[in-house]
């Protein structure tokens, strides 16, 4: 027997581990030192830099998630809806917007995010977002995911051009969405996932033929194995390696018990829920280097806000929203120096109240961005103001910082890539100096 050179001995080993973990997919029975030997096999050293993506999907009310309590124009145009200026009585706070710098405050609900703005960690883009004028929701998301405002025929998302290209072999994980559907965003050459959770990608316990007969799940995994293996198209080939692989990698995952680090609470919900998976695909180590999620329900024409600040729509969402964000980087610790989340949505909302105290479709909107390199505890952007003649079409609040400087600086700066020309299509990002 031929013994191998200790050059080819470690191809060797990736290729056994490779396949060993492969062909125990479906039998649900991969132990967790394959699975972690697979991806030490093939991973570098050095921890990779993450990059999170959270699409606040309908539109959220960005002046009302940070408020421009100090422009008194704000309160002329809402005046049962604005949220009340920072108060120094203890028992108005929690209906009054908290203060970052004496012009701009946070809603109430946010007050789990005010310890990461004061210490540096968190920072805030205002009066930011699509220069493409639509005002609908499905364009609108369209534009933001694809990166190139205005044009429909753009095939892929900027997260997946943002990816480096593939050198060898990469993590099946790495770049994964939680959610029933690849956002736009990921869709593009570069292989990316989406799974409802954790527990739920993987084969189902048995799949119907034709006489009615289920087929177990160790039978099932190993027939859509094969079926994906002896595909004509190489691209369906490759789809199917892919899933394996990513079934195999989670594998292990799935089976341990997870408990967030530190006391990290993270809301009831689907996005608390979604932030927490994405923090244990992080801390696994598996090779992720982008993740994506969403919250929806922000569209809020009618009784955005309830009796108070603190009640109604926006402050239940806005409630969730800031304590799964704290939650995540309660939770991640020291690795959240390796990671940037950053939170968009694809327009803001009218600066003036509608008759139903609720708000229509708008303009500009924030963004906030926490964690790596961020430089925190600033509100970034040129205010344009509130008054009349500084409204956008006479109506929404203006943009002045395009949501692909935000995005561009976090993938230049962050990410490490060297242009971000490919990633942004006719488009040369101007940094903020955020990152």
């Amino acid at each position: 027997m031929r013994i191998p050179t200790p050059a080819r001995r470690g191809n060797t080993r990736r290729i056994f581990l490779r396949n060993s973990a492969v062909a125990m997919v479906g039998v649900g029975s991969a132990p967790g030192w394959l699975q972690r030997a697979l991806y030490a096999a093939e991973a570098p050293a050095q921890r990779q830099k993450i990059l999170v993506a959270i699409f606040q999907r309908g539109a959220a009310d960005g002046l009302n998630v940070v408020v421009p309590h100090g422009e008194k124009a704000y309160y002329n145009l809402r005046p049962t809806i604005a949220v009340p200026r920072p108060a120094s009585a203890s028992g108005q706070r929690e209906d009054a917007a908290i203060d970052l710098d004496g012009f701009f405050g946070l809603h109430p609900s946010l007050a789990p995010l005010k310890p990461l703005y004061d210490r540096q960690h968190l920072a805030i883009v205002d009066a930011a977002g699509s220069p493409d004028p639509t005002r609908s929701h499905f364009d609108a998301q369209d534009y933001m995911e694809s990166g190139t405002p205005g044009l429909k025929a753009t095939h892929d998302g900027w997260m997946n051009r943002a990816l480096p290209k593939a050198r060898g072999k990469v993590s099946p994980v790495r770049a994964i969405s939680l959610g029933p559907v690849l956002p736009r965003a990921m869709r593009g050459d570069e292989p990316a996932i989406a799974l409802q959770s954790i527990d739920g990608f993987q084969i189902n316990d048995g799949f119907q033929i034709n006489d009615g007969f289920q087929v177990p799940n160790a039978e099932a995994a190993r027939a859509f194995q094969e079926m994906y293996t002896n595909a004509k198209d190489p691209a369906l080939r490759a789809t199917g390696r892919e899933t394996f692989e990513a079934v195999a990698m989670l594998q292990s995952i799935r089976g341990q018990a997870y408990t967030p680090a530190a006391g990290a609470q993270y809301p009831r919900g689907r996005f608390g829920d979604n932030l927490r998976q994405i923090a244990q695909l992080i801390k696994a180590e598996v090779g992720v280097e982008m993740a994506f999620a969403d919250v929806a329900g922000w569209d809020h024409h009618v009784n955005e806000l309830g009796g108070r600040a603190s009640e109604g729509q926006l402050a239940n969402l806005l409630r969730e929203f800031g304590q799964a964000l704290a939650a995540f980087w309660q939770d991640m610790g020291d690795r959240m120096e390796d990671v940037v989340v950053v939170t968009m949505s694809e327009f803001g909302r009218t600066a003036r109240e509608n008759g139903n105290r609720g708000t229509d479709h708008g303009h500009a909107n924030c963004m906030f961005a926490m964690g790596g390199t961020v430089k925190g505890g600033k509100v970034y952007g040129q205010w344009p103001g509130l008054e009349p003649e500084q409204l956008y079409e006479g109506r929404d609040l203006a943009v002045t910082t395009d949501f692909r400087d935000v995005l561009g600086e976090l993938v230049a700066q962050h990410l490490g890539t060297p242009s971000v020309k490919g990633v942004f299509p006719g488009y040369v990002p101007k940094f903020l100096g955020l990152a």
